[in-house]
């Protein structure tokens, strides 16, 4: 049976902190996408997580935290970690420093490494579970391992219905995209996945360009959307497409015309494409055409994200 969809009164929040408490998974609200989220500091509910979305147990979690106090009680953050808390929490960026060894959050999350991925997220729904809950929540998008993101409570309940004990629903998810995420090594930032804030707006307060991702983090992932195949739906993607095809669906950008087809944004902004990106995606596979055939996209900004995704989703890899 498919979890109950609550609008999130404060009644709902703290049902879901006490399901949370008790170890069972939440479908969560945040400004990024919707998050599947359960108790990081208890291995049983982590694992009710990697279960839930068929996860490989190698990918660590964003363990989400309500602001930087409680982030440093579970990592260690030096100078350059500390500017970009501070500049962009509450918001989409996700943090990989060193664990700290008295952190709550449980090595499982964590994949066995020796360093966490922390977030504070935007978003008062999502704020208020954690105060309520009282401790680091694990959170990755509440979908099937290398499926589209969810980015309403229909799309939590659609893939993990069963999986949860409520889903709470706040409306779509502003951003639309998961969060950008940067490691920091003392003065070195890595930038390990790009996400819903630009890498110039991160590059500005670095003071130098984000390095990239080395043969070793590739090998053994720090974060979330690292394997390749990824935000893969069940139709195949084909990407650069100025039109479609006879039998496919055209997933375009700006006016959409004389074929079926959407449209992720009439007005060419790539803010509401990142919006709109998964839950179009979503319901072009749910037509079931011959493939998705998807027009180009900008790189700049925004733009630079929804192209990693698009890549991802459609690798045959």
């Amino acid at each position: 049976m498919s979890a109950p969809i609550l609008s999130p009164d404060p009644a709902a929040v703290q049902a879901a902190a006490g399901a949370l408490l008790a170890g069972q998974l939440v479908g969560l609200p945040t400004e990024t996408v919707y998050g599947l989220a359960g108790d990081a500091t208890c291995p049983e509910a982590v694992a009710a997580i990697y279960a839930a979305k068929g996860r490989p147990s190698f990918n660590p979690l964003i363990s989400h935290v309500t602001g930087l106090a409680a982030a440093e009680a579970e990592g260690v953050f030096g100078p350059l970690a500390l500017r970009l808390a501070e500049a962009f929490w509450p918001g989409p960026l996700t943090l990989v420093v060193p664990r700290r060894a008295a952190g709550s959050v449980c090595d499982l999350a964590c994949a066995g490494l020796g360093t966490i991925a922390l977030r504070v997220p935007g978003h008062p729904v999502a704020q208020a579970v954690l105060a309520a809950a009282g401790r680091p929540l694990a959170a990755p998008s509440a979908n099937r391992s290398g499926r589209p993101t969810p980015t309403t409570a229909q799309h939590v309940a659609e893939e993990l219905g069963d999986a949860v004990a409520l889903i709470l629903d706040a409306g779509p998810a502003r951003v639309g995209l998961e969060s950008a995420v940067v490691a920091v090594d003392g003065d070195r930032a890595t930038l390990l996945r790009v996400g819903g804030l630009e890498r110039t707006a991160l590059e500005a307060v670095v003071g130098a360009p984000l390095l990239l991702p080395g043969a070793q983090e590739r090998a053994a992932p720090a974060s979330p959307g690292m394997v390749l195949r990824h935000y893969a739906p069940d139709t195949r993607l084909r990407l650069n497409a100025l039109a479609a095809e006879p039998g496919e669906l055209h997933l375009g950008f700006g006016a959409v015309a004389g074929t079926p087809g959407f449209s992720l944004s009439e007005a060419g902004s790539v803010v509401e494409a990142a919006a709109r990106l998964f839950a179009l995606i979503r319901a072009a596979d749910a037509l079931r055409p011959t493939a998705i055939a998807v027009a180009p996209i900008p790189t700049s900004g925004l733009g630079e994200a929804i192209n990693e995704r698009l890549e991802r989703a459609a690798s045959s890899a």
